[in-house]
């Protein structure tokens, strides 16, 4: 009897709190700047694709969610600013764990992790998702506004050459 007393008194208690659920489809939560929601891969500023087909995002993979079949650019046919492309990227995202660790492993920030959380789909199929998919939709410059992807600014030219000691071009010592 000592029990359910206890027990009532816990839901009569909560009764007159303030509820912590939210209507989810009318009020969506803020979500937060670290959150690691459905991947993207991106663009250059000219409108090539970042990414060059390296493998190192599927290598880091946990879950081996990821699969990319390279390809070489062509001259007529330029797809990435390196020498390869990926021809086929895939993500499966039935088995992501969401880690990030493929966007750590990605050395040309090709990939990322957005902020987009609703990923649920009526299949599994759907939810492989392919390089159309998963590339974000390119801007509309004229060929005058278009970047190129090796012209660094010499301000971050100097910044980064800041980070090393560069003033000697000898040998060091005892080097022959």
């Amino acid at each position: 009897m000592l029990n359910q007393v206890k027990g009532f008194s816990t839901t009569f208690r909560h009764l007159f709190q303030k509820p912590i659920t939210q209507q989810y489809p009318e009020y969506k939560r803020p979500v937060y700047p670290r959150f690691r929601g459905r991947h993207q891969l991106h663009r250059h500023e000219n409108g090539l694709e970042k990414c060059v087909g390296c493998s190192l995002c599927a290598a880091a993979c946990p879950s081996d969610c990821i699969r990319v079949v390279p390809a070489e650019n062509t001259p007529d046919n330029r797809v990435s600013a390196g020498e390869r492309h990926a021809r086929i990227y895939e993500i499966n995202m039935a088995r992501c764990i969401f880690c990030g660790y493929c966007e750590l492993a990605c050395p040309f920030d090709a990939i990322t992790l957005g902020n987009d959380f609703e990923l649920s789909e009526i299949s599994r199929d759907a939810l492989v998702y392919t390089k159309s998919m998963l590339l974000e939709k390119p801007a509309l410059r004229t060929p005058s506004q278009a970047v190129d992807p090796y012209d660094v600014p010499s301000q971050e030219m100097e910044r980064v050459l800041g980070m090393y000691d560069i003033t000697t071009a000898t040998n060091p010592e005892g080097a022959e």
